[in-house]
């Protein structure tokens, strides 16, 4: 007998039905709300936990040395919109970071002298963090125990593809944020060019690549999410493009996509098309 899947709703929230794609993965065909477009995978739930195994390890997302230079600008570019938003700097800032895995994020943004704070729930990663003075409860956020309105900011990094009922996580992070506090989400944008061109070859599908890949955003279903749980979007952000899945090319054709893909990228992210998706959002009351 089959196992249920994992997903049977739209986790946004809508009342719609949700119906097949042609966008095939080994799990099966990927599932679309008709109401918001939002993208569910079919896979089973203990295919799901078995895929999730692989964050509980002590480097978690810890990049290589050679990528921490590439951390602190992005981190940097950060607190510059962030003090657009907050009229704050870096170390007015209480800042938690829910899924923190080994804390590299949080390490870099305490550089800046930014208070921080994570939340892991894979015990090894939450560990080797702490190992390094951070302050990281293991635990899932609804499970921490922490007050209400403590927070300016709380970031949301590649967490919510993984998350079945996301509504109860967002909602948590509505209520320890303080009043007109910023909410930060980066994911992929299911609507991106990307997605259009490669379909179920997109990598970002896939769960054996990427563990615990589930369910897929894109700006409709992520504005819906915000408007049930207490937030309102203050900026919509993506960037870049895959034309071609690496492992699946030749040489000289990848080459060839991949400067394609170069020169397609400020349009994508002048037009909100790009693969990866940031969505600022802010506390309403």
């Amino acid at each position: 007998m089959a196992e249920e899947k994992y997903i049977n709703a739209c986790p946004v929230g809508c009342d719609s039905q949700l119906v097949d794609t042609e966008m095939i993965l080994p799990e099966g065909c990927l599932k679309l709300c008709v109401n918001c477009g939002h993208l569910v995978s079919q896979c089973s739930e203990s295919r799901y936990l078995d895929s999730m195994v692989e964050f509980d390890d002590t480097q978690g997302t810890w990049p290589p040395p050679e990528n921490l230079p590439r951390l602190a600008r992005t981190t940097i570019k950060l607190f510059k919109r962030l003090k657009g938003l907050t009229g704050k700097d870096p170390h007015e800032l209480t800042l938690l970071d829910v899924g923190c895995s080994s804390g590299a994020f949080i390490n870099t943004a305490r550089k800046l002298g930014v208070n921080v704070e994570g939340v892991e729930p894979a015990k090894a990663a939450a560990e080797a963090a702490k190992k390094v003075g951070l302050n990281v409860h293991n635990a899932f956020l609804q499970d921490a125990g922490l007050s209400s309105e403590g927070y300016d900011v709380i970031t949301l990094f590649e967490v919510i593809e993984h998350v079945r009922d996301i509504r109860p996580l967002i909602e948590e992070c509505c209520r320890l944020l303080k009043k007109k506090g910023v909410l930060v989400i980066r994911t992929g944008n299911s609507a991106s060019w990307s997605v259009k061109i490669l379909k179920g070859a997109w990598e970002y599908f896939s769960i054996d690549k990427h563990g615990g890949h589930i369910s897929f955003y894109n700006q409709k279903s992520v504005s819906l999410l915000a408007e049930h749980s207490g937030f309102k979007i203050a900026k919509f952000l993506t960037h870049s493009v895959s034309l071609v899945d690496k492992e699946k090319a030749s040489y000289l054709h990848y080459r060839f996509l991949k400067i394609l893909a170069e020169l397609m990228n400020l349009p994508a992210k002048l037009s909100g098309n790009g693969q990866e998706m940031e969505v600022v959002l802010i506390k309403k009351n």
